[in-house]
């Protein structure tokens, strides 16, 4: 006699089961929510994203102090806020902090207008360089374009998570037009280093959410060829003029040019020299500090800190930062790729796409292969509200990494003999 055949609808009378209790829908959906949380996975690789990126942050406050001994001591006293913000971070359920997005996206839009308002007294937001992107906080300055790339990336990974069909071209394109809004505000400030982070990063989140390879390798020719029209023509209409001395300074020096060398091209050039300085080991922190006195390079604590960073420690110092950021970004990823929900995958994608745009774009163009831009290295520049965000960006991806979700379990159906 043949087994008899058991589809779903079966009923196995099996005294291992369990017997079904009464349920309403609240309790079905409250168990199933707390099936799907999981508990604490200390083994994880964030873990190293945290040591990479303390490390980090030692180094940049060592580098501060050659120049800047107030600022290394200011970013010292920084640095236990920034974990605090890590811890805080990674406490509660990354997953729950969906439901906050629509409050914290209003809240940046409202910051990034606030900055812009001409009516608002100097005192609260400082016009620096002719940019308005600081609100003065007394102790220290907020910068709503750092918050504003934090809650973007939580804002996508949210509406990615819900199956948005990133495969057609309508769902491929409408992503951009959500992201000009932050984009364009950033830009007003002007704020053009950090408005660029927003595009490789949307191109990985997209790419995490599924979209096709051939939307996203036109899309990318396409911003090759945009960048080098930029670069090669006459575009003085649509930059602002010192984003395009910019631009002019970098192609000289490229050519060897040194007719803008004490013009719009002095901190490239200043950057370059310091950097060449350092040689292969660097020539110490006494040697550091007297060349970067007699060389008046601007923004040396801030902006242009990798340049006392290979200026002190030399080329072998520069190629640790880099290892310490390619260790950050593995590890990070390796996050990413473990994380069995998608807005989890999404969510440290984005982050940690975006700390490694911010110091390819830093130390590019430091070392004179990108225009300067008012742009810090995570964790090493100076600046409290710059630090903050970092490590916020390193709590959430410990976050991800601390709570990978139980699969759901199956009941076996036996047959019978």
């Amino acid at each position: 006699m043949s087994d008899p055949v058991i589809t779903s609808t079966t009923r196995v009378d099996d005294s291992a089961r369990p017997a079904r209790a009464a349920f309403t829908a609240r309790e079905l959906h409250e168990s199933a929510r707390d099936l799907q949380s999981g508990g604490i996975r200390w083994a994880t690789a964030a873990w190293i994203v945290v040591l990479a990126a303390l490390a980090l942050n030692l180094i940049g406050i060592i580098a501060i102090d050659t120049t800047e001994p107030g600022f290394a001591r200011k970013q010292a006293m920084f640095l236990p806020l920034g974990i605090l913000v890590a811890v805080m971070a990674a406490s509660p359920d990354y997953r729950r902090m969906r439901r906050w997005v629509p409050a914290l996206c209003v809240l940046v839009l409202g910051l990034l207008l606030f900055v812009l308002l001409p009516f608002i007294p100097t005192w609260l937001v400082r016009p620096y360089n002719g940019a308005r992107r600081w609100i003065n906080l007394g102790i220290t300055d907020l910068q709503p374009s750092e918050l504003a790339k934090v809650v973007w990336v939580l804002a996508l990974a949210a509406w990615f998570r819900l199956r948005w069909d990133v495969r057609s071209l309508k769902g491929f394109m409408l992503p951009f037009v959500v992201t000009a809004i932050p984009m364009g505000l950033i830009l007003l400030e002007p704020d053009l280093g950090t408005a660029l982070l927003f595009v490789p990063t949307l191109l990985a989140l997209l790419l995490v959410a599924g979209a096709k390879i051939s939307h996203l390798s036109i899309l990318t020719l396409t911003g090759v060829l945009a960048i080098s029209a930029v670069l090669f023509t006459p575009v003085r209409g649509y930059l602002k003029e010192h984003q395009q001395d910019r631009i002019e300074a970098l192609i000289a020096q490229i050519e060897g040019d040194d007719r803008y060398r004490d013009d719009i091209g002095y901190q490239g050039d200043r950057a370059m020299t310091l950097v060449g300085a350092g040689g292969l080991t660097g020539v110490g922190r006494e040697h550091a500090a007297t060349l970067l006195r007699f060389n008046h390079l601007p923004e040396e604590h801030n902006d242009m800190i990798f340049a006392v960073v290979a200026c002190r420690w030399g080329l072998l110092g520069s190629i640790v930062v880099w290892s310490l950021f390619l260790l950050l970004a593995s590890a990070g990823f390796l996050v990413a790729a473990l994380a069995r929900d998608l807005f989890g995958r999404l969510l440290a994608t984005g982050l940690v796409t975006l700390l490694i745009s911010q110091m390819v774009i830093n130390t590019g163009m430091t070392i004179g292969l990108l225009p300067i831009t008012g742009m810090t290295l995570p964790f090493v520049s100076a600046g409290g509200s710059s630090l903050l965000t970092a490590w916020l960006m390193i709590g959430l991806v410990l976050n991800v990494g601390l709570r990978r979700p139980r699969r759901m379990e199956r009941w076996e159906v036996a047959g019978t003999g």
